[in-house]
């Protein structure tokens, strides 16, 4: 029997606003955010009989451009969100219910010490979003996802480079983590032509 989009019930780990998992709630799934401070990935358990994890943990210590940081960079300490995602992960599959997809996302950068290198790494301009930020995705999913890639001008270009492009706003009612900044948040935000690019590819 054919499950309902109600029914199917995806993780979006460390999920902070939620612009991954955006496109399954706006399909009707049942999307759960897994996020601070309401919830930690180093303690959640998942329910069962989920459909689908997608994971975010934060990139700050993978982050090849930490030089100047006010804090030394913590690797193992950063780890300890990977490897909170990877058990709720591995956890939602020890009954034997094969998830129909799992994916952790991560800015391209030290986390593939850990990782190694990944089936997808994507561009924001290559589908539609006018900006760069090289970022790997891990898994076990469909990576033929349908591109739409934009031709980024001069000042785009720079702006990349230089972080210094109009974020999005954050959504209305969220609850800024303790441990970061509004700035940061919004730059963690996924690419909306990415978040839809990857539900028609992982339903």
């Amino acid at each position: 029997m054919k499950m309902e989009n109600r029914e199917k019930i995806i993780l979006d780990l460390c999920g902070g606003t939620g612009a991954w998992s955006q496109p399954y709630k706006d399909a009707g799934y049942d999307v759960r955010i897994i996020t601070t401070p309401e919830f930690n990935v180093k303690t959640y358990h998942p329910p069962e009989n989920v459909y689908g994890i997608l994971a975010a943990p934060p990139c700050t210590m993978f982050s090849m451009a930490r030089t100047v940081a006010k804090t030394p960079r913590d690797l193992k300490g950063a780890m300890g969100a990977v490897y909170g995602c990877l058990r709720i992960i591995w956890e939602a599959q020890y009954n034997g219910s094969r998830l129909k997809f799992w994916a952790l996302e991560n800015p391209k950068a030290r986390l593939r010490w850990f990782l190694g290198k990944p089936p997808l790494t994507f561009q924001p301009f290559e589908f539609g979003d006018p900006h760069s930020k090289r970022t790997d995705i891990w898994g076990n999913f469909n990576t033929d996802l349908k591109r739409n890639p934009i031709e980024l001008n001069k000042e785009q270009r720079k702006q990349s480079q230089l972080n210094s492009r109009e974020l999005p706003p954050l959504p209305s009612g969220y609850e800024l983590p303790p441990d970061m900044t509004k700035r940061g948040a919004q730059r963690s935000i996924t690419p909306q032509g990415f978040a839809k690019a990857f539900f028609n590819a992982n339903k």
